[in-house]
This record gives structure tokens, C-alpha cells and sequence, in this order.
């Protein structure tokens, strides 16, 4: 074969891939959008150590861990959260054709850990998750979505983003020993007042770095923070040997050590994760009513996520319109939906769009080819799932401190000279972390934005749809009472 032919079936190929994409329409080229590919993977790989750590350590209401355990098992669950992100995300690039990569949503894995499984078991958890994002899929065919998502006022939309990300910051200040319970206050900082353990010591040295990090604007800051501490732990551990944490010794890893494990390559099955699963226990095993609140709160954290990544990002990459759409609207609400229900499928918690695409955005990415490559490298993460248990919390959890930050920088949009919207905001930001609970704060929020408007006379003004959500929050508020009332409790 001479090299022209070569050259010539290379070019055809080039082409096809280009029509496909519509690369050189969007002003992009082949070679750019791979390098916005590498770039949004390590932008956001972190959640491959993060997630596992935050939901396979957490124990369901039978003291269980996911996959019916005695005692968690982190790579397997980080495998799962590779898979799923790197199929998805490459759906995401085939079918929505946009640079958008997905993957399990912080926040999201927050509730369902720390909410919803302390109520139930972990089948019937990722169950609910799976029903949610059923029900998206649905208000996206049905084209209801958008007007579900016009009845909630733009600003408690962006007060559940605030609350989410101070609730996240909470929880890697607590988890990583920075803050505990007090002998006399609920709270207090470090160890009696004091920071004198090694591991917090390792955290408050990794959540400066990746805060340089991140404000220097360097890619892949977070993951960068992550290793970089995590290195930090092993030499720590090595010289000083603070041990596991235990009543005997306050000092000590509050999760796992960070030595090296016997292998580095391996391989977890992560479709062992997918029969671990139940979408209807959660409604005949306990009160309806919680189970339906629960996956309302789980499609209104996602459904609004969702929409303003894709809007943000998207007019990054300059996709969107006058009208503020995005081409193949349709369908990237649709893969972003089937990422809902295939993260409660596969037992990793709720797969939503990332605004770390952001980054592959910045490097030149318009379409959906960096998707795919993205989604590829995804795919080869899971032959490095032994690696994550190296990583202690103490190295993962400045990354929840930072990413609450970005979250929480959206508070400008909020105007606190309005009280009729700003009181319900400041209860939804502040209920969240306060309680442990995001649903409390969206309930909240909704219940005293009615009541509000209710007596400054402007109840027509609030979506029926509104009224509904809040008077099932006010039902779930008062579950107490309503079970003595009845005999029930």
C-alpha cells in the first residue's frame, strides 16, 4: 500500500470523525479536543478516590456496608465509580455530542450516605436513587423538566447549590479530625481545642496546597492536592506512626492507614455493584412517604445541578444560545437522566455532569470527542482501584473543603436584600450543614418561602407546584407528632 493511500484513509477518517462531531463547525480540531479530553479527566479523576471514601465507608440502618459487608471495601467501589464515569461520559459524548463528562455527583453522594442509608439498607438506598433518576428521565421525554424547573425561584435553586457545598466542607472538617465534638460545645477544633495529631497536621498542609493550587488556576488542582497529601500521610506514617484512630488513641487516621497496598494493579469486577440494588423495598419496608421525600430531594439536587453546569459551561465553550439552549438539549438531559438511575443501578451513588468540564473547556474543547476520551481513561482507572487505599481521609478531605468553596462562591447570585427570598436562602444554606441533612434545608427553604409570601400577601405568586413540595416537607417535619397522634410512635 503506498503512503498516499495511508494518508488519504487517515483523512477519510478524520473527516467522518469531524462530520460526526461537528469539530471544525464548533472551531475545534482533533488534537484540541483531545487535549481538553486529557484535561477535564485529570480535572476531576479525584472522584475515583473521593467517592468510595465518602459511600463505601458509610453503614446503612442494619450496620452494613455497600455489597451486604461487615466491613467496607473501597476499591471495589472505586472501580464502580470509573466505570460508570468513563460510560456515561463517553454516552455523553456520542449521543448530547458536548464536552460534558459525568460522573457520581458530590453532594449527592453526601445525602445518600449520611441521609437516606442511616434510614434503610443500602439496597433500598441506591434503590431510591435509581427511582429518581427513572422519574427525570421521564420529566425529560415528557418535556416537564423545564417546567418543574421554572417553579422553584432561581435563587433557592442557588441556595441548595450553597448549602450542598458548605454541608461537603463539614463534613471533610469532621472527618478528617479538624473539627470533633467538644466536652462542652458540640464542636470544637482538633483535639481538646488543639491541633496536635499528625494526621490533622497532614490535612491542614494538604487544604493549604490545594487552595494554592486551586487559586493559581492550575489543572488538575484537586487531584494534585490529593496525591501530593497523600505522600505526606505515607511519610508521616512511616516516621511518626500515628496508627488508626481508636478511644485509645484520638491521634491516630480517623479512617484507613496510609501504607502501600500488597498490589497496585488489579482489577475489581465493578458489575458485581449492579445486583445491589432494590427500587421498591424502600417503599414497602418503610414509611412511603419518607421514601418519596427522599427521591424528591434527590431529583431536586440533581435535576438543578444539572442545568446549570450545562448552561455555565456550555456558554463557557460558546454552545449556547440566545435563548439560553444548548444543541441536542434533549438528549443530553436524557444521557444525564439515564446517569441517575445507572448510579443507583451500579450501587456508586447518583452520576450527574460535572462543572470540572469546565477545565476541558479551557484547553479548547467544544464537542463531544474530549467527552470520549475523557470516558476512556475513566475506563482504565479501574485497573488502579488498589491504589485508593493508600489514601487516607485525612489526604482526600481537603478536596470536599475546596469543592464546598467553589460550590459556595454561587451565594453572590443570591440578593439578601430581598427577605421574602433571602430568609428562605439563608434557612436553606445554614439547615443543611446544621442538621447533617440536605433535605432539611431544601425543606426549609420551601416551607418558610410559602409562609412568607403567604403573609405578605403574595401567595398567587408562588407555583402550585411549590405549595405541593411544601406542604409535603411540612408533613415530613412533623412525622413526630403525627405518629403519637396516630399511635405510631
Amino acid at each position: 500500500m503506498s503512503p498516499y493511500c495511508h494518508s488519504s484513509r487517515v483523512s477519510e477518517t478524520n473527516s467522518a470523525i469531524d462530520r460526526f462531531f461537528s469539530i471544525t463547525e464548533r472551531g475545534s480540531t482533533i488534537s484540541r479536543e483531545v487535549r481538553g479530553g486529557l484535561a477535564t479527566f485529570f480535572t476531576m479523576a479525584y472522584i475515583v478516590v473521593l467517592n468510595p471514601l465518602i459511600i463505601a465507608t458509610g453503614k446503612d440502618a442494619h450496620q452494613q456496608f455497600i455489597g451486604d459487608g461487615s466491613t467496607y471495601n473501597i476499591p471495589l467501589v472505586a472501580a464502580g465509580t470509573a466505570f460508570l464515569a468513563g460510560v456515561l461520559t463517553i454516552l455523553m459524548g456520542l449521543v448530547g455530542r458536548v464536552p460534558f463528562a459525568m460522573a457520581a455527583g458530590l453532594g449527592l453522594n453526601a445525602f445518600v450516605t449520611f441521609t437516606i442509608a442511616p434510614k434503610m439498607s443500602w439496597e433500598e438506598a441506591m434503590g431510591l436513587v435509581f427511582v429518581e433518576g427513572v422519574i427525570i428521565a421521564i420529566l425529560v421525554l415528557t418535556g416537564f423538566r423545564v417546567a418543574v424547573f421554572n417553579a422553584i425561584p432561581g435563587q433557592l435553586k442557588t441556595a441548595i447549590s450553597v448549602g450542598i457545598g458548605l454541608f461537603i466542607a463539614l463534613i471533610g472538617f469532621v472527618d478528617s479530625g479538624f473539627v470533633r465534638k467538644g466536652a462542652g460545645t458540640p464542636l470544637e477544633l482538633g483535639i481538646a481545642g488543639n491541633l496536635t495529631s499528625w494526621p490533622v497536621f497532614v490535612f491542614v498542609v494538604g487544604l493549604l496546597i490545594t487552595a494554592a493550587l486551586v487559586a493559581r488556576k492550575v489543572k488538575g488542582a484537586i487531584l494534585i492536592g490529593i496525591v501530593g497529601t497523600t505522600v505526606l500521610a505515607a511519610v508521616v506514617e512511616l516516621l511518626a506512626s500515628p496508627g488508626k484512630a481508636s478511644p485509645d488513641n484520638a491521634g491516630g487516621w480517623m479512617l484507613n492507614v496510609p501504607t502501600v497496598p500488597e498490589k497496585i494493579f488489579g482489577f475489581e469486577n465493578p458489575l458485581v455493584l449492579f445486583k445491589e440494588f432494590d427500587p421498591i423495598g424502600a417503599f414497602t419496608h418503610g414509611s412511603v412517604l419518607l421514601a418519596v421525600l427522599f427521591v424528591f430531594t434527590l431529583l431536586i439536587t440533581d435535576f438543578f445541578d444539572t442545568m446549570g453546569t450545562m448552561v455555565g459551561v456550555g456558554r463557557q465553550a460558546g454552545l449556547v444560545d440566545e435563548q439560553g439552549m444548548l444543541p441536542r438539549t434533549r438528549q443530553i438531559l436524557l444521557v444525564d437522566s439515564i446517569g441517575a438511575a445507572a448510579g443507583g443501578a451500579g450501587s456508586v451513588s447518583s452520576n450527574t455532569t460535572y462543572i470540572e468540564s469546565a477545565a476541558g473547556v479551557g484547553e479548547g474543547a467544544r464537542t463531544g470527542l474530549a467527552s470520549v476520551v475523557t470516558g476512556l481513561l475513566f475506563l482504565v482507572a479501574i485497573f488502579f482501584a488498589p491504589l485508593v487505599e493508600v489514601v487516607p481521609y485525612e489526604a482526600a478531605a481537603p478536596a470536599l473543603v475546596v469543592v464546598g468553596f467553589l460550590m459556595m462562591t454561587a451565594i453572590r447570585d443570591i440578593d439578601f436584600t430581598d427577605y421574602d427570598t433571602a430568609i428562605p436562602a439563608f434557612l436553606t444554606i445554614v439547615v443543611m450543614p446544621f442538621t447533617y441533612s440536605v433535605s432539611n434545608g431544601i425543606g426549609a427553604g420551601f416551607v418558610s418561602y410559602v409562609l412568607i409570601k403567604a403573609v405578605r400577601g403574595k401567595a398567587r405568586a408562588v407555583h402550585p407546584l411549590l405549595w405541593l413540595v411544601a406542604a409535603l416537607f411540612a408533613v415530613y417535619f412533623a412525622m413526630g407528632p403525627i405518629k403519637v397522634l396516630l399511635g405510631l410512635g
